[in-house]
């Protein structure tokens, strides 16, 4: 909040944000982190001193533009009823934008599984391939990820309720089982006998996969986040419109893994 802005008080419903660096810096920052994630992945010289240095400021802008936002929800009031409303349709517009993504991954994994071609021997999966088993660690993680759906709809209730020890209890539960189903992920892709590099199957399943477990991890530092606020008491049983958004992004995750099982791990193998 500018000074000019305490002399002159507003009298509407709305939030007319104040002039923030961090759009533009995250995405400069972002645009550095692919950049040298590409580098390092080809293994080009400074590849990964860009990659290492464009996260830190990306992590460092992301904890800034967070701070801001939160200070104007909790401290100064400017997160009226108009203001969560368009905040409630602006994370579900997005949330639409991220299922036409991953929708992107799914239709070239049935384009090349339903009907192989000739190159990768006519058959899916390909001549070579030797698939995940995906009644081990992918249906281990399948139980993983919606108990955290449940645990995290639990602290959601726990809030709207007004205990907010439970609600803390919950949440702590769900970025528990996130942290352990991004490590078995990990574990999986070491132990796997094929790369990205292994044609099409290998490069729609890592994307795919890949792609989910940064959602996840994305998701887990958002929880993350709330749960820090919670435990400032920053949430009301009516006033948690940053915690609603994280609970709706985690439930999106956990919908999206259910089709990956589904159809990649299982149907695919």
């Amino acid at each position: 909040m500018t000074f000019s802005s305490i002399l002159k008080p507003t009298y509407h419903r709305f939030h007319l944000v104040d002039p923030s660096p961090w759009p533009l810096f995250t995405a400069f920052s972002a645009f550095a982190f692919l950049g040298g994630f590409v580098m390092y992945m080809h293994r080009i010289k400074y590849g990964i001193c860009l990659f290492t240095t464009s996260l830190y400021i990306l992590l460092l802008n992301i904890a800034l533009w967070w701070r801001d936002v939160i200070r104007e929800a909790t401290f100064e009031g400017q997160h009226t009823d108009s203001v969560q409303t368009g905040l409630r349709m602006g994370m579900l517009l997005f949330i639409v934008s991220e299922v036409m993504f991953f929708v992107g991954f799914f239709w070239a994994f049935f384009h090349s599984s339903l009907a192989p071609s000739f190159a990768i021997g006519g058959i899916w999966p390909p001549v070579g391939i030797i698939p995940i088993n995906p009644w081990f660690v992918p249906l281990l993680n399948t139980f993983i990820l919606l108990t955290s759906g449940a645990t995290l709809t639990w602290s959601h209730h726990a809030l709207k309720a007004g205990t907010s020890e439970e609600s803390i209890i919950g949440l702590i539960c769900t970025i528990v089982l996130a942290i352990i189903f991004t490590g078995f992920q990990l574990e999986e892709y070491t132990h796997a006998a094929f790369s990205i590099a292994d044609g099409i199957y290998g490069s729609t399943f890592y994307m795919t996969t890949g792609f989910h477990g940064s959602h996840v991890l994305i998701g887990t530092i958002f929880l993350t986040v709330c749960l820090i606020r919670l435990f400032r008491r920053h949430f009301t049983r009516h006033h948690h419109t940053g915690f609603l958004c994280a609970i709706w992004y985690w439930h999106f995750v956990d919908i999206v893994w259910i089709f990956v099982f589904c159809t990649i791990y299982w149907w695919g193998s």
